[in-house]
């Protein structure tokens, strides 16, 4: 079996661009007038940026169709990217970046338990274990000691 590392460092540095993407937006939002406003144009600069790469690997055309034929949530993506980054953009303002990313993971874990116990989303099923469990509450523990610790931190200013 080969190694997860440079996997697992490659999710670790996706990782760490989300609170800058959130900030960003956030700050995108300000200046523009409107969350949703930047949501479109975060999303149209992806667009602008995605098709450049995809021209130079020379993919070819999608198959909508097969898509078509697929089931409903194979779409929910793209939904969910506009409630993330609409999501970022309300919240991390009032949250910060760090309030605002650690609930995001939270609740990250919490479906990524759900969809993985119950196989959803065409993914193989793995049974919820007791240890798995215990990470998620852990994490669950620090947004709610990270949230803590910001509000201490605020009414101390």
């Amino acid at each position: 079996m080969p190694s997860t590392t440079p996997l697992l460092a490659a999710a670790l540095l996706a990782g760490a661009a989300v609170p800058f993407q959130a900030g960003a937006n956030a700050a995108l939002g300000r200046l523009i007038g409107h969350p949703l406003w930047a949501t479109l144009v975060s999303l149209t600069v992806s667009i602008a940026l995605l098709i450049p790469v995809m021209l130079a690997f020379r993919l070819p055309f999608p198959a909508i169709g097969d898509a078509l034929k697929g089931p409903w949530w194979v779409w929910a993506g793209g939904a969910a990217g506009v409630l993330y980054l609409t999501a970022a953009l309300l919240l991390t303002p009032r949250l910060g970046a760090a309030g605002f990313i650690v609930a995001v993971i939270a609740g990250q874990i919490v479906a990524s338990l759900a969809i993985d116990h119950f196989g959803l989303v065409g993914l193989p099923a793995r049974p919820v274990a007791p240890m798995r469990l215990l990470g998620a509450a852990l994490i669950i523990g620090g947004m709610v000691v990270t949230q803590w610790a910001s509000q201490a931190s605020a009414t101390a200013r």
